[in-house]
């Protein structure tokens, strides 16, 4: 009982210098918590989004640009292949099912792609109202698309040109909305699809109401890439090689780029950990010298207590006490930090938000970096309450003037 007093007055006398220590302890632990945060979400988004393609073969140049503008939709595409060759390849026997797609055109920031309509059922997604795409022009929403542009069955709008806000509009071609999906929680949410022949159509092919013919008169016909389920793993890493000796084209697995992809940002990771490492032990080393001081200041204070019947675990409790709090503080208020961080991050950076980061998510590993700033707040008091544990209470007073 006679701690807790104790503890809040040391805050009472020092406020400044404590909550200088919490806060640079929230920093330390706002950096982990942040880094955290986006390492388990985009690598679980990522690989959630790529769940359902063993292989992706474009036009020859980046495996990693390849796969992050098919499969992930977050870059720009590396060229077109011809739509003879994309053919030939889904014949292969490997192959347990395919989708040809065209990139080029988006709708309010989100792409509109070309493809099957059997690309819902390739993606495992399912129809919330409405129906499929079958002619040119129709259109069906993934669910966050339709959200945000406020479009649903029946409605009407016009595709811009390039994959991002502020290219020219296609105004004369008038897409009419006929389905939206179910959310799935991966990157169809932020897709359109309509059917190739929209596509080629609206880049100058001549037009048809047969989507076969259209394919067939097309000028140019070319398409952006295609994604592949393979009958088995090792028919990827088969077809993989053998499209990449022979073929005009490039294929690329997503599992390979994904590593290459998190290779990279790796070094970056690490740098922002281990600084936020050194914030952590910079505040428990504050913390640390401030109590010594503090101890050093108060031995009087701390003898008369002992003289006055106070136990010496109660002395030990104090300083202990103090560093747990600075500690718990600096903690909560860093984790708080670390959210509002990825949250802002979500909300500024459209890329961000593609790969579905949110700061309204937790998880288990924020708990380990909640303790580890605890751990580090009692390993800075613990030799300044070991100090007051063993305060000499005839020597300490008969030194006090």
């Amino acid at each position: 009982m006679i701690a807790l007093p104790l503890i809040f007055a040391y805050f009472r006398e020092r406020p400044f210098a404590a909550a200088l220590q919490a806060l640079l302890l929230a920093l330390g632990v706002a950096t982990a918590i942040a880094l955290l945060l986006f390492n388990t979400q985009s690598q679980s988004r990522l690989a959630r989004d790529a769940q359902a393609i063993d292989l992706v073969i474009g036009a020859k140049g980046s495996g990693l640009q390849l796969v992050l503008s098919s499969v992930f939709h977050a870059d720009t595409p590396v060229g077109n292949m011809l739509l003879p060759d994309a053919q030939r390849i889904i014949q292969d026997p490997r192959v347990k099912a395919a989708q040809i797609i065209n990139l080029g055109d988006s709708v309010g920031g989100y792409r509109l792609v070309g493809a099957a309509p059997d690309i819902i059922e390739f993606y495992g997604a399912q129809l919330a109202t409405g129906i499929a795409h079958n002619a040119p022009f129709e259109a069906v929403m993934g669910a966050e698309a339709a959200a945000r542009l406020n479009l649903s069955p029946g409605a009407s709008f016009v595709s811009a040109h390039g994959l991002g806000q502020g290219g020219g509009a296609h105004d004369e071609h008038l897409y009419k909305v006929t389905g939206v999906l179910a959310p799935t929680g991966s990157v169809i949410d932020r897709l359109i699809f309509t059917p190739l022949a929209s596509v080629w159509q609206a880049h100058g092919a001549p037009e048809s109401h047969d989507q076969k013919e259209q394919v067939q008169i097309a000028q140019t016909p070319a398409v952006t890439a295609i994604l592949i389920q393979t009958r088995t793993p090792l028919a990827a890493l088969q077809m993989k090689r053998d499209v990449n000796e022979t073929a005009p084209v490039m294929a690329a697995r997503p599992a390979d780029e994904m590593g290459r992809l998190f290779s990279l940002v790796g070094l970056g990771v690490e740098v922002f950990r281990a600084f936020a490492l050194i914030l952590i032990s910079a505040a428990a080393l504050s913390v640390f010298a401030a109590l010594l001081g503090a101890l050093r200041e108060r031995r009087g204070d701390i003898a008369l207590l002992r003289a006055m019947g106070a136990t010496r675990g109660s002395v030990f409790a104090i300083l202990l006490g103090q560093g747990l709090i600075i500690a718990a503080v600096g903690g909560i208020v860093g984790v708080a930090l670390g959210h509002g961080a990825i949250a802002l991050l979500a909300r500024l950076s459209p890329q961000a938000a593609g790969f579905g980061l949110t700061g309204a998510a937790f998880t288990p590993g924020e708990l380990w970096v909640f303790c580890g700033s605890l751990a580090a707040g009692a390993l800075a008091a613990l030799i300044p309450a070991v100090q007051a544990y063993r305060t000499d209470i005839t020597k300490t007073l008969s030194e006090t003037p």
